[in-house]
């Protein structure tokens, strides 16, 4: 013992070290090449499942794409749809619209002129007709139709809106229009251009109307001209019995 003891204090300290060194570094060799094994075996293992799952990913990424051009594009085709059934719905209210004014359905607010006819104030000659004192269905004709020939859109006679099938006529002592009795005075007024009146009175049949009604019977006429004449809706019934549909001329 003491012979081996004595050589192994002989060797020199740096060839311990060395070989102590040696040891541990293939004792980590060895440990690296044993773990190495299994991580090369896990990710071959894992790599199939793994090209799988993106592959799968990408395709679906791929249909996504799809719908998403396919939503748009429907969202598109239905936004034109939408916008052609705005422009239709918009060219129908309009249509109805303008055949409900032209119907006389609407109330109107405008310029234009209120004209007065009043029956005569002068004393009646013995034996002479009450009639021709008084203002009748003829009279608020005739006035009527100038007013509409000196360009007025719409007109009302005691709050009665004139329409296309409105008729004036002779009831006793009383105008009839639209089934409504009237009394005098009766008050037309009417919607139009500034220059209304004006122009009715530039008419020959106007001035005839005054030189044959107003001055031999003193019938009294008055008017007015203003900046927001009212005009109310037509407050009748609208039946039609012996109305058809006209065909249309073009093929």
């Amino acid at each position: 013992m003491t012979a081996l003891g004595d050589r192994l204090r002989a060797i020199p300290s740096w060839q311990v070290t060395l070989g102590i060194a040696l040891l541990a570094l293939g004792f980590l060799i060895a440990a690296q090449l044993a773990a190495e094994g299994p991580r090369v075996r896990y990710t071959t293992q894992e790599r199939t499942p793994l090209v799988e799952t993106v592959l799968e990913l990408q395709r679906q990424q791929e249909d996504l794409k799809d719908r998403v051009l396919d939503l748009r594009a429907q969202i598109q085709a239905t936004s034109q749809a939408t916008r052609g059934s705005a422009v239709l719905v918009r060219e129908l209210n309009d249509g109805l619209a303008r055949a409900r004014m032209a119907a006389g359905l609407v109330a109107l607010t405008g310029t234009g002129l209120v004209y007065q006819l009043e029956d005569s104030a002068d004393p009646r000659p013995p034996g002479e007709d009450d009639g021709a004192w008084r203002v009748t269905a003829r009279d608020v004709r005739t006035v009527v139709d100038e007013i509409w020939l000196a360009g007025a859109e719409a007109i009302a006679v005691n709050g009665e809106r004139l329409t296309s099938t409105s008729a004036i006529v002779d009831i006793g002592g009383s105008v009839l229009l639209n089934q409504a009795y009237l009394a005098p005075p009766y008050q037309i007024s009417a919607i139009g251009p500034r220059d209304l009146y004006e122009k009715l009175n530039a008419s020959q049949g106007y001035l005839g109307f005054l030189a044959a009604r107003l001055d031999p019977a003193g019938i009294r006429a008055s008017y007015g001209e203003f900046d927001a004449v009212e005009v109310p809706a037509f407050a009748g019934s609208i039946g039609l019995d012996h109305a058809r549909i006209e065909p249309s001329a073009t093929p």
